[in-house]
């Protein structure tokens, strides 16, 4: 068994000594959002209290002491991602709005009607609607590679996709529904074989593994903060350099621009082309806060200690007769998802909500997989780094119990 600061961890996390119910808190809907360690919330708050002020253009000292922690913040983000240069890393609002992004600027300016888009069965809302609009908008065609049974990606059928049209490859790297972590390496290689560019949808693998943009070779990497241990409100686009710069502005106003005049405008350089307006400065720094605490932990150390949660959980669910899990993939990260027979997911979740444990119940924002297995929803518990053997049991326990209630 990998040895893991358990204990110690858990103390960072000030919400997990809540009662619910008269309960002890069990949080198991990480894939949802994490909680934050102290590190994040004293840093949004020192912000507050002492050095905030808005970026970039002010020259007085709350200005610049701002600005350098926020701008901080992006080298932080590069080093954990690998990225090449901070001009790669754009801030967005989170993962959704950086698809989006990329969708209305790399998409509107490369592809048009006849053009194909691939993505996969295994989607979030978020990394299928931005293409279905481009789609509409442009005349291009979306094109799903399937899955099987066991929520994996059919390879083979992904690659018979490949075909000349396909003009970007859109992909989760880790299904937030299922758990499956897809072959992405595979994927991008076989699409760069084609000088196809691929787009990683990253939000539920970067909390659970260490991500390098540029050993992957991605195009484009998205992630959001709240799942990363940092605040709402604020996620990050990764773009090759090269890619960028060719990419028009995907929104006008403040801070994008080098000079205005009511005839013409030119565009700021990377990355502040992408950012109109004033960001959401403190979330921004909270999540350079999240990376150097996780950084502290190491994401291969992480990563150990989540497997060793997921197999135990996976384990003990196998046990309880008339429970089904849904997705399993042999390259899995830490999502445990399940249907129990006759007994409603909403059901399952407000029962174990009154014993103090917080899981997921729904299509969380993938009912093309749900129509797949043919279940309108699922029971979701999803690890994170604090959580414990011992919480599971508990949800096990839980889990056994409303069997009973039900009959």
């Amino acid at each position: 068994m990998t040895t893991f600061p358990i204990e110690k961890i858990r103390a960072d996390f000030p919400i997990l000594a809540e009662k619910i119910r008269g309960k002890d808190l069990v949080y198991l809907d990480n894939a949802a959002s994490c909680q934050k360690p102290n590190a994040v919330i004293d840093a949004i708050s020192d912000l507050y209290r002492h050095d905030y002020a808005n970026i970039h253009r002010g020259v007085h000292t709350l200005s610049v002491r701002a600005t350098d922690k926020f701008e901080g913040a992006r080298t932080k983000v590069k080093d954990f991602i690998n990225a090449a240069s901070e001009k790669e890393i754009i801030f967005v609002r989170g993962a959704t709005e950086a698809v989006n992004l990329v969708s209305q600027s790399y998409g509107r300016a490369n592809i048009k009607a006849g053009d194909e888009i691939l993505i996969t069965a295994m989607e979030h809302h978020s990394n299928i609607v931005p293409w279905q609009l481009l789609c509409e908008q442009s005349g291009a065609v979306l094109k799903v590679a399937p899955i099987n049974l066991k929520g994996e990606l059919i390879y083979s059928e992904f690659a018979a996709l490949l075909s000349d049209r396909i003009r970007l490859v859109a992909v989760a790297h880790m299904s937030n529904a299922l758990g499956t972590i897809n072959p992405v390496e595979k994927i991008i290689a076989a699409a760069h074989a084609r000088n196809i560019p691929v787009l990683l949808d990253g939000a539920q693998a970067i909390p659970h593994m260490k991500v390098d943009v540029r050993a992957l070779d991605c195009d484009f990497y998205v992630f959001s903060g709240h799942k990363l241990y940092g605040p709402s409100g604020v996620g990050v686009l990764y773009g090759k350099q090269a890619l960028l710069e060719a990419m028009p502005p995907y929104q006008g106003g403040g801070d994008m621009i080098r000079r205005v005049t009511f005839e013409k405008s030119e565009y700021n350089t990377l990355p502040y082309k992408f950012e109109a307006g004033t960001p959401s400065i403190a979330d921004v720094v909270g999540l350079g806060a999240a990376i150097d605490y996780l950084n502290a932990i190491g994401m291969e150390n992480v990563a150990a200690y989540e497997a060793e949660l997921l197999d135990y959980a996976t384990e003990q669910a196998r046990k309880i007769k008339g429970l089904r899990i849904i997705g399993e993939a042999e390259h899995k990260g830490a999502i445990l998802s399940f249907v129990l027979d006759h007994i409603h997911p909403h059901d399952i979740g407000t029962m174990l909500d009154s014993l103090g444990i917080a899981i997921r119940a729904g299509h969380h924002c993938a009912m093309p997989v749900m129509d797949f297995y043919g279940v309108p929803a699922t029971a979701r518990a999803s690890f994170a780094m604090y959580n414990t053997r011992a919480e599971i049991d508990v949800l096990m326990r839980g889990i056994e119990s409303l069997i009973k209630v039900f009959g």
